[in-house]
Formats: structure tokens, C-alpha cells, sequence
């Protein structure tokens, strides 16, 4: 009896070592690792674009998603949108949704110069 239980002791040694090379928990692996590196910095970017819209008022200088540089001079709501004027230049003022303001020039990256 004993040979019959050593011979079938490394049979389930095998078995439960391969679910590690399984091509299903290579999946697994796969999806929780673009989570971890995807995803969540992703949400954390949206967290602090949301809360730096919400901390707007007049005078703030901000980018838009379009590259346009201005200081907000009025936040309204209009058809149950928020709108943002901004001024460009001295006297240009434009509208736009506050959904496109992105950030302060600030705290953008600034490049670097050769």
C-alpha cells in the first residue's frame, strides 16, 4: 500500500500546481494587472479634474480641452448646464461648458528647453 500512496502523491502535486500555468489564470493575472495600472490612476486623474471644477471662480486660470488659455470671469448655469466665460485677451470673452475646463496652466508640465 505504500508505493500505491507515494505514486499518488505527486500526481496531486501536479494538479494543483498547474492551475498557476493555466491559460485562464494568465487571464486573470492580465486583467488585474491593467486595473492596477490603467484604471485606477485613470480614476484618480478624473477625481482631481472633477474636484478642480468644482473649486472654480472668477479670477482662476484655467486651459480648456482645446488648448485655450483664459481666467474665468463667470460661472452660470444655462439649460441646466454649467457655462464658463472666460477671458482670453483684453475685451474677448467666450463661453464655454464647464465640462471642458481641465486644469490651472500651473500645474500643467512645463516642456523643457534644449
Amino acid at each position: 500500500m505504500i508505493p500505491l500512496q507515494e505514486a499518488a502523491a505527486p500526481t496531486a502535486a501536479q494538479g494543483a500546481g498547474s492551475f498557476f500555468a493555466s491559460p485562464l489564470f494568465m487571464i486573470v493575472l492580465l486583467f488585474v494587472i491593467m486595473y492596477v495600472f490603467m484604471i485606477l490612476p485613470q480614476r484618480k486623474q478624473q477625481k482631481q479634474i472633477e474636484a478642480f471644477r468644482r473649486s472654480l471662480q472668477p479670477g482662476s486660470k484655467v486651459v480648456t480641452s482645446g488648448g485655450v488659455y483664459g481666467i474665468v470671469k463667470e460661472i452660470n448655469t444655462e439649460n441646466g448646464k454649467e457655462v464658463v466665460t472666460l477671458e482670453i485677451a483684453s475685451g474677448v470673452r467666450i463661453r464655454i461648458d464647464k465640462a471642458n475646463v481641465f486644469a490651472d496652466p500651473a500645474t500643467m508640465p512645463q516642456p523643457t528647453k534644449k
